[in-house]
Formats: structure tokens, C-alpha cells, sequence
């Protein structure tokens, strides 16, 4: 009974934040998705990834496990979904990214941190950073059918990713009047997200639910198989270990439906894949997380 109140506390305020975004909408309430999530990705997010690296209290061996086993976790999810597209003879533009990438943002961030603490986040934001850079880069280049390798340097996370990592080698810290206004700002970022995320679903479109069902159980099984594989190989601690199956087995990020929209890839089926695997999650990521805790 113990462990199942203590999920249900940590996957209730991710849930019920998003489901609040989604009922906004659905009153017919105004919510602007473009501005709260420029406002939230290039300034509370790099915030939070900034002064959570840099107040870390993580080994640098730690974190280069870590980042090691994210390395070899995102890959195999790669090959994995490579095969799954090919296997269903699957639009790879349309389905080869959203089925690589996970929301570790929206999603992975909170739950993180709301399971495993200060300690779980900085652990997710090392996973979230890796997996940003990989789906700006190949996941971009996939939709894009080529180029736009150029928009990784674009991207304010990326660069307050190596600053925090700098600043978390050589112990070096803000001044506390600009630390307390930064971690003030990246308080904005997990609240912003869920809300968008449940913004997000509620004005897809999707179709293809069928489909969306098979590769969306598919997906869940073999990213968690994969992330379970890998994080004990490399023998991670229990956070990190947690943490790292967690993030990879996120359901289909929002985003994938936005960069499908961009570069004219089939948007109504990525959004089949955001809508299902997201409400997939509402049962699979607490079960889960009762084996992680």
C-alpha cells in the first residue's frame, strides 16, 4: 500500500498539470502555445539546466557514467526504431523520429524529479541534454529529409548545458543575487511544460489510432527493455539508474509533431502517436516507476 501511495504522489502532479492545460483549452480558455514554449525553451529550461549542473553535488565519474550509458541507450533505441520502421514499411520521415525521441522534457524532467529528488533531476538533465542534442542533429536531419545540422548551435540549451558542465568542473558559482534570479527563472520551466503538454494533446488532430496503439505498446517495450539492458551493464546507481529507464521510455515527444509540421512530414499521424502514447503512459509510467522505486 506504502508503494503505491508514493507513486500515485509523484505522478499525480505531473498528470493533474497537464491535465489542467488540457481542460484550459477545452473551456475555450486562450493559450499561447508558440510564446509560453519559446519563453520556457530558450530561457526557464536553460536556466533550470544551468543552476541544477551547477549546484550539483554528482562526481564527474557519476555523470560520465551516465552520459556514457545514455549514449549507448539512445543508440540502440535508434537502431531499434530503424528496424521497427523498416519492419512495418512505415514513412521514415513521418515515424522514424517520434518513435526514437521521448518527451524527457515535458514529462521526463518532472517525474524525475518528483521520484528520485534534486538528485533525479540533474541526473535527468544530463539525459535530457544528450538526447537534445541527438534529436536536434539526426532526429532534425530525418524529418528535414537533410541538412540543418547548424540549428544544434541555435539552441539555448545547448549552450547552457556546457556552461553548467564548466562550471560544475571547476566548482566555479554565480554570484547569489544571479543565482537566486536564475533558479527563480527555471522554477518556471517544469510547471510551463506540463501545462504545455497538456495543452499540446488537447489541440492535435490525430488519426490512425490503430497503428498508433501497435507502435506506440512497441515503442514503451523495447525503450525500457533497452534502457533496463544498459543501465545495468553499466552498473549505475539506483537514481541513475531509475532515472535513465525512465527517460527512455517517455512517450512521443509534442515536439516530433511540430517538426513534422515544419518540414512537411505527415503531422495528423505523429500527433495519433503523441495522443496515444501519452495517455499509454498515464498507466505504464507509474507501474513502471513501482518497479524503480
Amino acid at each position: 500500500m506504502n508503494l503505491a501511495v508514493t507513486v500515485v504522489e509523484i505522478v499525480a502532479p505531473v498528470f493533474l498539470l497537464a491535465g489542467l492545460g488540457f481542460a484550459w483549452v477545452k473551456l475555450g480558455q486562450e493559450y499561447r502555445i508558440a510564446f509560453v514554449t519559446r519563453l520556457a525553451m530558450t530561457l526557464a529550461v536553460p536556466c533550470l539546466i544551468f543552476v541544477s549542473l551547477m549546484q550539483s553535488k554528482l562526481d564527474a565519474g557519476a555523470i560520465t557514467s551516465l552520459s556514457l550509458a545514455a549514449l549507448v541507450a539512445y543508440g540502440g533505441v535508434t537502431l531499434a526504431m530503424i528496424a521497427l520502421v523498416f519492419a512495418f514499411k512505415l514513412d521514415v520521415r513521418t515515424y522514424l523520429s517520434p518513435l526514437t525521441f521521448g518527451n524527457t522534457g515535458n514529462l521526463g524532467l518532472p517525474l524525475a524529479f518528483f521520484a528520485f529528488g534534486e538528485t533525479g533531476l540533474s541526473y535527468a538533465i544530463v539525459l535530457f541534454a544528450i538526447m537534445a542534442v541527438w534529436n536536434f542533429t539526426y532526429g532534425v536531419w530525418i524529418v528535414a529529409g537533410g541538412g540543418h545540422w547548424t540549428r544544434l548551435v541555435q539552441e539555448p540549451m545547448v549552450g547552457a548545458t556546457l556552461l553548467g558542465a564548466l562550471f560544475l568542473w571547476q566548482g566555479w558559482h554565480t554570484p547569489t543575487f544571479l543565482t537566486n534570479t536564475l533558479s527563480l527563472i527555471g522554477q518556471l520551466a517544469i510547471p510551463l511544460m506540463l501545462l504545455t503538454l497538456g495543452v499540446a494533446v488537447a489541440r492535435l488532430t490525430p488519426k490512425g489510432f490503430g497503428l498508433a496503439i501497435v507502435l506506440s505498446l512497441t515503442k514503451l517495450c523495447l525503450c525500457t527493455a533497452i534502457g533496463w539492458a544498459v543501465g545495468r551493464a553499466f552498473q549505475l546507481d539506483d537514481i541513475a539508474f531509475g532515472t535513465l529507464v525512465l527517460q527512455v521510455a517517455t512517450p512521443v515527444a509534442v515536439t516530433s509533431y511540430m517538426l513534422a509540421e515544419k518540414y512537411g512530414a505527415d503531422g495528423e499521424a505523429v500527433a495519433g502517436l503523441v495522443v496515444v502514447s501519452t495517455l499509454l503512459s498515464v498507466g505504464a509510467l507509474p507501474l513502471l516507476l513501482a518497479t524503480l522505486l
